[in-house]
């Protein structure tokens, strides 16, 4: 007999809504409402109604066909039919993830036809794909970060089945699936949960809506309601991990942090299964303890995203300065990331103005993800600007190489592999006229205090948005586009084949550089790169290249001497040392 069941904590009456069939629900002594509703099966619609008011979507809704106003619909999720038995995912630290917007990956936008795009990430080198946020959220295109019905997936882009089938598919392949999951906040357009109980404190504020309650009154089942959700989606849909959105805005005062109690039902979920599972944060307050294990007074996570390798790499090729790039800009900054994992490990940031971070001492670079470009990275640019506008060929490349290069595991954002000429801009299909307002309004406000020209940023809302930033795939079949694709290729099966620059020990990397000449060495084992930030040819100290095999050039005119090479402006090279 199905029983359907809904915490709420304050309610004096609840009923479940099904077609014509009305039930009351009975409250036990931990606030949860449960009926038997042989009704309520596979494919039927509900919903709940509390004190006599509307007809509410489920919080755990598992599918929301139409949309975050709409009906819930029930799923049994033993009906689909897996093909993965016997799957193992790459282990972590020799992944290659590939960050990728389902919306905005294919002109189609649904999970079926990201499918047919696996050969091109299969020849690439790809190993992990990630998903950006897929839980329902408002209207037909957005992010996926104001998702506002954790357990279900998108209805436009192909609801439960069609988010299995490409997990499932993907593992037939051989590509590992992560999701992005946001658990320090919720959207704000068909946010029901704080209807049915005490989900979110207004003790703490996040700059994208009320903070989700960890530590007050009644958060043991908040905590459970976000581990849960991540379970489901590791065991019904088979995800190998899950990244972790923002977790320097989960604010927790408990003896167990929240990330710990989640690491800790992961653990046991992996133990039940036989199948490994990661988890990996965002985070920008560069602690090592997100990544340390709990009897280090760590949280026990497996990887977290390295910020301040992005940082430092993009200022060294941009020379940009706003913002938090104001911390950045020297090739000292770079050399340091290789060497140390964190540049602000309890140096002085001036941008924060005041002690930033903490050492990531004894920690393998399998604990971070370093990347040249992400969706955050372009996306919160006015324009959308990808790292592909703003350099040339030649710098792009040297970008790359040290993403692949690096003692950390290598991530690209969809389309950088063939430096697409779309952007990423930010965007939303808001269905309410204020919240829409606001959101413009906030876009211009935010862009305007770090200088920019607000009749330049576009509007969020427009469909325009959206549809300029969906990949154009005739780009792969160009000429300019092609050689930077065989480039990521070439660095990718290097990277692969070499079991040096697959060894996580950071302290082995050896790192020179010259600030004035704007040039830098890096060696791991037996594996050297070189490469000219300046668009100066440059002369640069190298014992033994000339008996070294070349790997990799980003230019055929580089020049080796007996124990130097000669780089034109803006090139790389790689060599095999004897």
């Amino acid at each position: 007999m199905p029983i359907v069941k809904v915490w709420s904590p304050f309610a004096k009456e609840i009923e479940l809504i099904s077609g014509e069939e009305v039930l009351g629900m009975h409250r036990d002594e931990t606030a949860w409402w449960a009926v038997e509703a042989p009704g309520v099966q596979h494919g039927s619609d509900y919903g709940f109604r509390i004190d006599r008011g509307a007809v509410l979507p489920d919080p755990r809704s598992p599918w929301q066909p139409a949309g975050v106003h709409g009906l819930s619909r029930r799923v049994d999720h033993s009906l689909f039919e897996w093909s993965d038995a016997g799957w193992r995912p790459p282990p972590l630290g020799a992944a290659l993830i590939y960050e990728l917007h389902v919306g905005s990956f294919t002109p189609q936008g649904t999970f079926e036809a990201v499918i047919q795009k696996l050969d091109h990430l299969l020849e690439l080198g790809v190993t992990h794909i990630e998903l950006m946020p897929v839980a329902e959220f408002s209207g037909n295109r957005g992010w996926g970060y104001d998702g506002v019905d954790p357990y279900a997936p998108h209805h436009a882009y192909g609801g439960p089945a069609g988010l299995k089938k490409l997990v499932d598919t993907c593992h037939r392949r051989g590509l590992a699936v992560i999701l992005d999951v946001v658990y320090n906040h919720l959207g704000p357009s068909g946010n029901y949960l704080g209807s049915y109980g005490p989900y979110f404190t207004d003790r703490y504020k996040t700059p994208w809506g009320d903070a989700v309650n960890f530590d007050g009154p009644w958060s043991h089942e908040v905590r459970r309601y976000c581990i849960e959700n991540a379970l489901m989606w590791l065991r019904d849909y088979h995800f190998d991990g899950l990244r972790l959105d923002a977790v320097h805005a989960i604010i927790d005062t408990s003896a167990v942090h929240f990330l710990e109690e989640l690491a800790a039902a992961v653990a046991c979920l992996n133990a039940e299964v036989s199948r490994q599972h990661v988890l990996i944060a965002e985070s920008d307050l560069n602690d090592p303890r997100i990544v340390r294990p709990p009897e280090a007074g760590g949280y026990g996570l497996d990887a977290q995203w390295n910020e301040d390798f992005h940082h430092a790499l993009h200022a060294v090729l941009t020379r940009e300065q706003g913002g938090y790039y104001r911390d950045f800009g020297h090739i000292a900054d770079l050399a340091k990331v290789f060497s140390t994992a964190f540049v602000y490990d309890g140096r002085y940031s001036a941008h924060r103005e005041r002690y930033h971070g903490r050492p990531a001492t004894g920690l393998p670079g399998s604990r971070f993800v370093g990347c040249l470009q992400n969706h955050d990275q372009i996306g919160n640019r006015a324009t959308g600007d990808r790292t592909a506008g703003l350099l040339s060929p030649g710098q792009l490349k040297i970008g790359a190489a040290l993403v692949f290069f690096a003692p950390y595991i290598p991530m690209l954002f969809q389309g950088e592999e063939w430096a697409a000429s779309t952007p990423f801009l930010y965007f939303c299909d808001h269905q309410e006229k204020e919240l829409a307002e606001a959101v413009r309004q906030g876009r211009r406000e935010e862009f305007a205090a770090f200088g920019w020209d607000t009749d330049r940023i576009p509007d969020p809302q427009a469909a325009s948005s959206f549809e300029s930033s969906v990949l154009r795939w005739r780009e792969v079949r160009e000429d300019k586009h092609q050689d930077m694709l065989n480039w990521y290729r070439s660095l990718a099966e290097l990277r692969r084949s070499l079991p040096d620059l697959r060894d996580p020990r950071i302290e082995g990397t050896r790192v020179h550089y010259s600030e004035n000449e704007e040039w830098m060495t890096v060696q791991r084992g037996s594996v050297l790169l070189t490469c000219n930030f300046g668009p100066q040819a440059r002369t640069v100290e190298c014992a033994g290249c000339r008996e070294a095999s070349l790997l990799l050039a980003s230019d055929s005119n580089i020049d080796r001497g007996q124990d130097e090479v000669g780089l034109p402006g803006y090139s790389v090279v790689m060599f095999a040392l004897k």
